[in-house]
């Protein structure tokens, strides 16, 4: 078994945050980063968290993380995820904008890397409507678009 699957098999990161609104619990980056930290060091691992700002039109920037995981300096997994920044949102400053944004990207792409299915949490879906509802598949698939148009211009 490879140490990324060992740390994988070992991770376990509750849901320590509560949305009072929906009325449902979440986990957070940094849930995910106090329950992976003591298995890194258990492995002789570490962890790279890098944000990118990526989009060329003002109205539509999303911010790319990327999680990477080493043992020593051998690269030993990575992933990336996206997360569109709202152009305004009410009660907060662009600086905090782009952080929820981070956050949020930074979220996912941890839990890629340590296979964390977020398919079932409230906080992937709209709990007003239906709790059956699946990811809009639609949104993936612009962000990713926008994401290869990126890389392309490269």
């Amino acid at each position: 078994m490879s140490i990324l699957s060992e740390i994988q098999a070992e991770l376990h990161a509750p849901k320590g945050q509560y949305n009072s609104f929906g009325k449902y619990q979440y986990r957070s980056c940094e849930d995910i980063l106090s329950a992976v930290k003591p298995l890194l060091a258990k492995h002789d691992c570490h962890i790279i968290l890098e944000d990118d700002i990526v989009g060329t039109n003002p109205d539509r920037l999303y911010v790319k993380a990327t999680a990477t995981i080493y043992l020593d300096k051998e690269l030993i997994g990575t992933t990336c995820a996206m997360a569109r920044e709202q152009v305004t949102k009410k009660g907060m400053d662009e600086a905090q904008i782009t952080g929820a944004a981070s956050s949020y990207a930074r979220k996912y792409a941890l839990n890629g890397l340590f296979a964390i299915d977020d398919t079932k949490d409230a906080d992937t879906m709209d709990n007003r409507i239906d709790n059956t509802v699946e990811p809009r598949q639609d949104y993936i698939e612009k962000a990713h678009k926008a994401y290869m148009e990126e890389v392309e211009k490269e």
